[in-house]
């Protein structure tokens, strides 16, 4: 089997995080006044509030995006591939550093929080040059990296939904729509480049009637996010693991551990 030995390209990738960081470094240093967009419905009306920081989450979300893309242009193994195939990961990834960053006041905490997240960031970026050549020996670890790395995002991102009390209208399709294409995205890398469609949604709409149900019952937005991750985690690995060929206990085995994990940390939490 032919092998390939790419590094991206430091330069890029160094632009790339640089800008994401100082986008959200600047944010407590700009003072904008919120502004109020109205939606009107016959049936209601829906009000949205903007700020800076949240033109920075979408900025800088959509910058790792074509950044992701940028950075695998250098990759002689590309052949076509786009930012809507890799993006989605960076995206989230640059968007969810700065969901912390808005609940802490500036301090040491804020930019131990910088930090970390241009790390994770840089690490995510990476990942997804690797995982672009299937054949190298870095494809394996790389997309076992960026599937854990998915779905701590997509737990980060049902905590902070459900801790900001938004109407379920509105964070069930967030939940369905981003957890749909996170599995698709995780089956693709380890299922020799199947978008497995239908598991991706019958995944996703399993745990929207699960949030669906959580949503009501009086549990910490911790728990509600480790109770959706305890299934939805596991789910995708045992699909990982048939489309792999696995037989008999190894089958279940990954899954119901991952599964026993998450699900005590959710009931432990919620004490």
């Amino acid at each position: 089997m032919e092998q390939t030995n790419q590094n991206p390209d430091f330069g890029r990738l160094s632009i790339i995080s640089a800008v994401i960081i100082l986008a959200y470094a600047l944010v407590p240093f700009v003072q904008i006044p919120p502004q109020s967009i109205a939606i009107r419905l016959p049936w209601a009306i829906f009000n949205y509030n903007f700020d800076f920081g949240t033109l920075v989450s979408i900025l800088v979300a959509l910058l790792a995006a074509l950044g992701v893309d940028w950075l695998i242009q250098t990759h002689p193994n590309r052949e076509g591939q786009t930012f809507l195939r890799h993006g989605l990961v960076p995206a989230l990834t640059a968007w969810v550093i700065g969901v912390p960053l808005s609940l802490l006041e500036v301090g040491l905490e804020w930019w131990v929080v910088v930090g970390l997240g241009g790390v994770l960031l840089t690490f995510v970026l990476v990942a997804e040059f690797l995982v672009v050549d299937s054949k190298s020996n870095a494809h394996l670890p790389a997309s076992i990296g960026l599937t854990a790395i998915s779905f701590a995002l997509y737990l980060i991102l049902a905590i902070a939904l459900q801790a900001s009390g938004l109407r379920l209208f509105l964070l069930l399709p967030a939940l369905v729509v981003t957890l749909f294409f996170l599995v698709s995205r995780s089956l693709f890398l380890r299922t020799s480049g199947d978008w497995n469609w239908y598991w991706s949604a019958g995944i996703a709409f399993f745990i929207g009637q699960l949030a669906l149900g959580l949503h009501y019952l009086p549990i910490q937005p911790l728990t509600f996010g480790l109770l959706l991750v305890s299934i939805s985690y596991p789910l995708t690995l045992l699909v990982i693991a048939m489309k792999e060929g696995r037989k008999g206990i190894s089958l279940f085995l990954e899954p119901f551990a991952m599964f026993i994990i998450l699900f005590l940390l959710a009931i432990f939490t919620n004490g």
